[in-house]
């Protein structure tokens, strides 16, 4: 099974540095989130075992943002270990897929997006810190946008 920083990173290699694709923890947050919600709802199962939790701007993955923190609000660099191997062939359609669609917001945008949405919404509380937002949850809601 893949990790949650093998989503990252697939998400950080199909970044354009050089058409302004910049890639900060913010937006990669959002994506890894994406990622594993439609994962979830199309394959019934997760594709990283690390959790995700209610953070105050959206979902966060803090394996990943702990990963990349040195980053700051910077954008991050394309990955020089990305091993697209660690994915099904039915993965990489699902991750550019998701790339396609909410690749290209921003991160601001993305954050915003999360804010509407059941998973984040239900289990953020102002004040608590780590609060994790279930996969059944997720599953759940990201079901829903699949059919």
């Amino acid at each position: 099974m893949p990790s949650s920083i093998d989503a990252a990173k697939f998400f950080l290699a199909q970044a354009n540095e050089d058409a302004g694709d910049l890639v900060s923890n913010l937006k990669l947050q959002k994506l890894v989130y994406y990622a594993q919600g439609f994962h979830l709802a199309v394959f019934g199962s997760p594709l990283f075992d690390e959790k995700i939790e209610a953070w105050t701007h959206g979902p966060v993955v803090p394996s990943v943002y702990h990963h990349y923190k040195h980053h700051g609000s910077g954008s991050i660099p394309f990955p020089t270990d990305f091993d697209a191997e660690v994915f099904s062939a039915e993965q990489i359609d699902l991750l550019n897929e998701v790339q396609q669609i909410y690749g290209q917001y921003s991160a601001w945008r993305l954050r915003e997006m999360t804010h509407e949405e059941a998973p984040w919404k239900n289990n953020f509380k102002a004040g608590a810190l780590n609060l994790e937002i279930p996969k059944d949850e997720m599953q759940v809601f990201f079901k829903d946008l699949v059919k």
